[in-house]
């Protein structure tokens, strides 16, 4: 789960992180009283207005814009509400913006990077700092390696100051600055431990001209299976920035993830999905999307499933792969000849079935006078699906 940056904001300010004032918008005349409000309490004259989406490059979308004045603040904010970001993170279809952040302004002196996050490789948890802040991590890294520094602790209730000042030592500050930056360290720490956070990313973090560090933008990730631990992180979700399809799925707690292929698949078990989305590739064609109905489902689950792989208008065949040990082949035959005579099935169904109760699923399929095409084993239902969808 992510959120936008004021949430992240706002939660790494509960924890004692400095940041700059500001306050969402979800209309231009809000973003008009925003602005206002910060005028009156901090004198600002010059405003930053940020699109809330989830997605990095924002500034080359066009979607951060500084003013200083209110009618070019009412332009700006008609202008942004409404209007598809497309960046490197969002895809060719861009994400609509229907929240603005509105900020003061502040006397930038230097720009950094800082990100925590947790290494599976090394079973730690890693502090990324570098001096290259306000780009792309990932060009810095390549570019100039030597200017980004790891750091990789071991799990403890707080920092220690040996691994701190392994962190901040690119950043050259002041000793002012340092104990603002140990005090930083450990409330991202915290954060990523209390809240199940899987990356906290501040880029840039700045130096002011007035010798103090302040969180310019922050992007928080949660690790989605510890959310029911967090009620208060799962009430940020914005379901507007969420896939429609992936969302429904989840209701029904099916593992989908939608894709950018053509080819619809259900399949049962995650290693064996990822063979079948494999074998698409291979001979041809990509997969519209990763769908693990699980061992144990019911008829109405695999009926939902066929029907949330079919919602997704960019599906011109749907293959499905079931080996049958848990989940029973005729209880899949079943839930598909309901959803494919509640949807009115249009495009082409290939099947291949192994395992258990096999036979009898078989015969459902058969016996449904449904168009299905049955497969001998996967490479023949991959290239029997990539066929009929040509």
């Amino acid at each position: 789960m992510n959120l936008h940056e004021y949430q992240g904001k706002e939660l790494l300010n509960s924890f004692g992180v400095r940041i700059q004032r500001g306050i969402v918008a979800s209309t231009p005349v809000e973003a008009v009283a925003a602005a206002e409000k910060l005028t009156a309490d901090t004198g600002t004259s010059w405003w930053v207005i940020k699109a809330q989406i989830h997605a990095g490059g924002r500034g080359k979308a066009g979607g951060i814009k500084i003013v200083n004045n209110i009618d070019e603040l009412k332009i700006q904010a008609k202008n942004l509400f409404g209007k598809k970001l497309i960046t490197h993170q969002t895809g060719p279809q861009g994400k609509e913006v229907k929240r603005l952040y509105l900020e003061e302004t502040c006397d930038i002196a230097k720009e950094f990077y800082l990100s925590c996050l947790v290494d599976r490789s090394s079973s730690k948890i890693a502090f990324i700092s570098s001096t290259e802040g306000g780009v792309n991590i990932e060009d810095a890294a390549k570019n100039n390696p030597e200017k980004v520094v790891t750091t990789k602790i071991n799990l403890s209730k707080t920092v220690n100051e040996t691994d701190i000042k392994k962190i901040i030592q690119p950043f050259g500050l002041s000793e002012k600055s340092k104990k603002q930056a140990f005090n930083l360290i450990q409330s991202i720490y915290r954060i990523l431990i209390d809240k199940d956070a899987s990356l906290i990313e501040v880029n840039p973090l700045i130096l002011t001209k007035g010798d103090d560090l302040l969180c310019l933008d922050a992007k928080i990730n949660f690790d989605d299976n510890a959310l029911y631990r967090h009620p208060d992180i799962v009430s940020l979700k914005d379901p507007n920035e969420e896939d429609p399809i992936e969302t429904e799925a989840r209701k029904h707690d099916l593992a989908y993830i939608k894709l950018d292929g053509k080819i619809g698949c259900m399949v049962n078990g995650a290693g064996l999905a990822m063979a079948t989305m494999d074998i698409i590739k291979l001979y041809g064609s990509k997969p519209a999307n990763f769908l693990d109905v699980g061992g144990g489902a019911s008829k109405e689950k695999v009926s939902s499933a066929f029907k949330i792989i079919l919602s997704d208008k960019n599906v011109d065949g749907v293959l499905i792969n079931i080996f049958g040990g848990i989940m029973r082949c005729d209880v899949l035959a079943q839930g598909v000849v309901e959803a494919a005579k509640e949807t009115n099935l249009s495009v082409p169904l290939v099947v291949r079935l192994a395992g258990t109760n096999v036979e009898l699923g078989k015969q459902i399929l058969k016996k449904s006078n449904l168009k299905i095409i049955s497969a001998n084993n996967l490479a023949d239902a991959a290239k029997k699906i990539i066929e009929v969808t040509k």
